[in-house]
């Protein structure tokens, strides 16, 4: 491989390595796809990057599932051939729909789970206040990820995402003020 692909191949498997979507390997195997003309086979790959066959087989069916790579056949060929994804438009709608949405609304499910645990304890006196506290934090949270649940759900949909909505729905801006003398 030459020097301005090795960057490349490298530079791709570090952000790869730190995306939480990607192994370090995948982001290679992707990169290396990606500046290549036509597809290659499993073999291909294995021998440029350096790595085994079968653990060039194991990375690449993540990055199909992924929709970042895909078969390709070849005439005169029974091996399988791969070629990257080019339609980054596509790809990014499937990350966020499936990886970062879904963490989203895990969050708006711990947050209603907590909700109900709470109503259903009897407060008086401080526990109320703390109670009240607690809520309205819940409810801050709510607000937020309610709304960066609709921006994905735009975004996937390739609708446009009103960041001026989004941001007027961050309740944490200005913490209330403690009282005198508090740490």
């Amino acid at each position: 491989m030459d020097r301005a692909t090795g960057i490349f191949v490298e530079g791709i498997a570090a952000a790869a390595a730190t995306s939480g979507v990607l192994t370090q390997l995948q982001g290679r195997i992707f990169a290396l796809l990606y500046l290549r003309a036509r597809p290659l086979a499993l073999e291909d790959i294995a021998l440029e990057l350096q790595q085994s066959k079968s653990n060039i087989s194991v990375n690449i069916r993540g990055l199909v599932d992924w929709h970042l790579v895909r078969r390709a056949p070849v005439g005169g060929s029974r091996k399988d051939h791969y070629e990257a994804a080019t339609n980054f438009w596509r790809v990014m709608q499937e990350v966020m729909e499936r990886r970062f949405r879904w963490t989203v609304r895990q969050v708006l499910a711990a947050i209603a789970e907590s909700e109900r645990a709470a109503a259903e304890t009897d407060r008086r006196g401080d526990a109320a206040r703390d109670a009240a506290f607690t809520a309205a934090r819940f409810g801050a949270l709510r607000l937020f990820f309610t709304a960066v649940d609709g921006a994905i759900g735009a975004f996937t949909q390739g609708k446009p995402v009103d960041a001026e909505g989004l941001q007027k729905v961050i309740p944490f801006a200005a913490p209330a003020a403690r009282k005198k003398g508090a740490s």
